[in-house]
């Protein structure tokens, strides 16, 4: 009796041992997994990161834009001034001359 008492201790210490031996693949592949997130969420962080810098870089380059169409209309702005005012000074011009010209012809008259 105690052998068969002592076989079945021993198969049980047996059966423990080999129960617990598929752990250590569980505590593998949960680390691995743990190491996949954490390379799938610094990969996204990248993503992130290069979608936010090509965001800026599109914002600098449409402010750029808007500060280059404002110079240009500034510009353009400052020309059809000075052309307004030489046509002013020109027309002002021909009606001197005209002027002048009428006087003259009342006083021949």
């Amino acid at each position: 009796m105690k052998k068969v008492i002592a076989s079945l201790i021993a198969g049980l210490f047996a059966t423990s041992v080999f129960a617990q031996a598929p752990a250590a693949p569980v505590a593998k592949a949960e680390a691995k997994e743990a190491k996949a997130v954490v390379k799938a969420d610094t990969k996204a962080a990248k993503a992130d990161a290069k979608a936010d810098a090509k965001v800026e870089k599109a914002a600098a380059e449409a402010k750029s834009d808007v500060a280059e169409a404002h110079a240009d209309a500034t510009k353009s702005k400052a020309k059809a001034h000075s052309k307004a005012k030489k046509e002013k000074a020109e027309a002002k011009k021909d009606a001197a001359v005209d002027s002048a010209e009428a006087k003259k012809d009342a006083a021949m008259k």
